[in-house]
């Protein structure tokens, strides 16, 4: 019987490698995600690092320069932290938009897997019924001529 041959195998590649490029892309948009997540930890230890500072320079007394300083620099703090959050919306959208994406196209990958393992399995069947037949027709051929030679 002939080779098993899918006639999708060239479609079924390029998903897959689209698919490939699309977990790639995935994986490098979460890795911005969670770089931006540590930067705006890092921010956030910052804010309360000066914060607690401040209150504690605060209860001993402090010339209000200092005071002054002190707010500012909370304000600029709170400011960047705030541009910061602003920025890891942005890259949490994008990763979503790159993991719908991949989804897609892994369910679109798997249709036609499922698929070709579908045309596989009838093909296994095929011949399988094949060689059952040709093993019937061989037996009974031997059948005949065992009986017209005896």
């Amino acid at each position: 019987m002939k080779k098993f041959k899918f006639s999708l195998d060239t479609v079924l590649s390029y998903k897959q490698q689209v698919l490939g490029v699309l977990q790639g892309e995935y994986a490098e948009a979460m890795a911005r995600v969670h770089e931006q997540e540590a930067l705006l930890e890092e921010l956030w230890q910052e804010y309360r690092s000066c914060d607690a500072e401040y209150h504690q320079r605060a209860e001993e007394g402090l010339p209000i320069t200092d005071a002054l300083m002190y707010q500012s620099a909370l304000r600029a703090a709170e400011l960047e932290i705030q541009r910061g959050t602003k920025r890891l919306e942005e890259l949490e959208a994008e990763a979503e938009k790159r993991r719908e994406a991949m989804v897609e196209a892994k369910k679109e990958t798997s249709s036609i897997e499922k698929l070709r393992e579908k045309k596989l399995d009838a093909y296994h069947k095929a011949e399988a019924k094949s060689e059952e037949l040709f093993i019937e027709e061989f037996v009974s051929s031997t059948r005949a001529h065992a009986g017209v030679g005896a």
